[in-house]
């Protein structure tokens, strides 16, 4: 019987481990899918605050993790294959393992979708990323691409050009998902260049560690096509981490966590944190806030429950 379980083991998971733990709760935190999160695909985080000189993305997550630790969080390694949250107390289990918690904070996060490719893989956090907030500013007049065609894309692509000398908005089709409103702006940006209707087919060049171009194809006519630049931004949506919560959490369309009054789910004695609920701002720093939240409005919890 644990006080509070910790699904999810990025900024919001970690945080709430943190709180909890100093609270003398003694958190399990179970890693999940993506054990450390996002940033763990990154290299250097500079808008982190109390890190003037940055901070990799890794090194921030481990120092995170030490710090749980130090207070007296407990980690298992795996992701969850079944929840009952029909009662008090909730049972969780990872892989053969099951436990049981008083209270539970879902921190699972949110999965960047990709391209699919190994040299997308293998470029992560080395001129490819998800985050224009995040990596815009190490693309300083350069060439670089964004791929996707919603309004994420449009505003990712506008944003990129307060740094990018130049940026290939690449979409497999000629129409787009986004907004006539977000389009507009994108097309009245002289520094933004449509490139459609193109898939891209290879990041160059994954042998030297670091962007180098991309190979196009043009998905009505085959025509192949090539282009140097350094950064390939890649903006088709994300998928929150909540399939194992369906029909037993209240989600909204897309499929994220939906909370009230803090970070309060529609089960009492379930909070929610950080990317899993969240679909507009997706920084480590509001991540951490709400992990904050979510250990807080626990350990509340716990008190008026001590029966």
């Amino acid at each position: 019987m644990h006080n509070v379980i910790i699904i999810g083991s990025g900024c919001a998971g970690l945080t709430a481990a943190i709180y909890a733990a100093r609270a003398n709760l003694r958190p399990l935190v179970i890693d999940g899918y993506e054990p450390g999160g996002q940033l763990t695909l990154t290299t250097m985080v500079e808008n982190y605050p109390g890190f003037p000189d940055g901070v990799l993305g890794p090194e921030l997550i481990e120092n995170m993790r030490k710090q749980a630790q130090k207070f007296g969080a407990e980690f298992k390694a795996g992701a969850l294959s079944d929840v009952d949250l029909s009662r008090r107390p909730f049972k969780i289990t990872a892989g053969k393992e099951t436990f049981e918690a008083k209270a539970l904070i879902v921190a699972a996060g949110a999965s960047a979708r990709m391209i699919g490719l190994e040299s997308e893989r293998r470029l992560m956090g080395h001129g490819v990323s998800t985050c224009a907030t995040c990596d815009g500013y190490f693309f300083r007049g350069k060439e670089i691409a964004v791929v996707g065609g919603g309004d994420s894309a449009m505003e990712e692509a506008n944003f990129l050009t307060r740094y990018a000398s130049k940026v290939h908005l690449v979409h497999r089709r000629n129409e787009f998902r986004a907004s006539k409103i977000m389009l507009d702006r994108a097309r009245a940006n002289e520094k933004i260049q449509f490139v459609t209707p193109f898939v891209v087919e290879e990041i160059h060049s994954a042998s030297k560690g670091a962007v180098e171009g991309v190979r196009l194809r043009n998905a009505k006519t085959g025509e192949a096509r090539e282009i140097a630049l350094e950064g390939v931004f890649v903006t088709i949506g994300h998928d929150p981490n909540t399939a194992i919560f369906r029909g037993k959490l209240e989600m909204d369309a897309n499929g994220y966590l939906v909370t009230r009054n803090g970070s309060k789910s529609s089960v009492p004695g379930v909070f929610v944190a950080g990317d899993v609920q969240d679909h507009r701002y997706r920084q480590a720093v509001t991540a951490a806030g709400s992990g904050c939240m979510a250990a807080m409005d626990a350990e509340k919890f716990l008190e008026e429950h001590k029966d």
